[in-house]
């Protein structure tokens, strides 16, 4: 038996295969019912994870939004929104960052051993800062999430992150949304980074559903004997 948490890969892009564009405004890539449904599948997970650069550059919440949502994980005995976890090399967060400041829910920074003495000095105040090993491990950081109760892990991004979890064989299921247009600047983040995943058969995944969402398509896959399709 698998010890670690199912994880969901959630990530929008456009029809080219990036997340953003390489100027200083967030390129939007979903529309009010996609996010409606991000919203539901947040609801659903144990904790969510995102890595230190989308903490630094997007200053994300990652709270469930919806009220009612809210009320029904607090009624099955669970927090109002899902535990929050990052993985950072260099422990350099702002503790102001609403990561921390937003949501009464157990906060969890994964950081390098070099770096971590730093970053409990920094964050310890607002998160639990936890050794991940030197360079990161992954299996790591989902393995001790799994001894703290996480059953469903939904990694939310970026592309670094993303990359990380696909190479490591992490991911048991992908959410990917792509929206209706081209981005075409090969100076703008890309959903995946380059040479990571050499070709062979048994890294093809299997396409479990396809669905139009208003004007982006939501394309759901199999990455692992555990996708559970619901």
């Amino acid at each position: 038996m698998v010890e670690r948490p199912y994880v969901l890969l959630s990530c929008g892009m456009s029809i080219d295969g990036y997340l953003d564009s390489a100027g200083d405004e967030r390129l939007l890539l979903s529309n009010d019912a996609d996010f409606d449904r991000v919203d539901a599948v947040r609801a659903s997970c144990d904790a969510i994870l995102v890595g230190a650069g989308t903490v630094r550059q997007d200053d994300p919440r990652l709270l469930v939004r919806s009220d009612e949502r809210r009320r029904q994980r607090v009624a099955g005995g669970r927090r109002p929104t899902p535990l929050k976890a990052t993985v950072t090399g260099r422990g350099d967060l702002d503790p102001q960052a609403r990561f921390f400041t937003l949501g009464e829910v157990d906060k969890l920074v994964y950081c390098a051993t070099g770096n971590l003495d730093g970053a409990r000095r920094r964050l310890g105040q607002v998160a639990t800062v936890v050794d991940c090993g030197d360079p990161i491990d992954l299996a790591r950081v989902v393995n001790d999430l799994h001894g703290r109760g996480v059953e469903r892990l939904m990694v939310e991004g970026g592309g670094q992150i993303h990359t990380q979890f696909l190479a490591a064989g992490l991911v048991d299921e992908l959410q990917l949304v792509v929206a209706p247009f081209f981005v075409g600047d090969s100076r703008a983040p890309r959903f995946v980074g380059d040479g990571c995943f050499p070709w062979h058969a048994d890294r093809r995944a299997t396409l479990a559903e396809v669905q139009q969402i208003g004007d982006v398509a939501l394309l759901r896959y199999a990455m692992s004997p555990r996708f559970d399709g619901s």
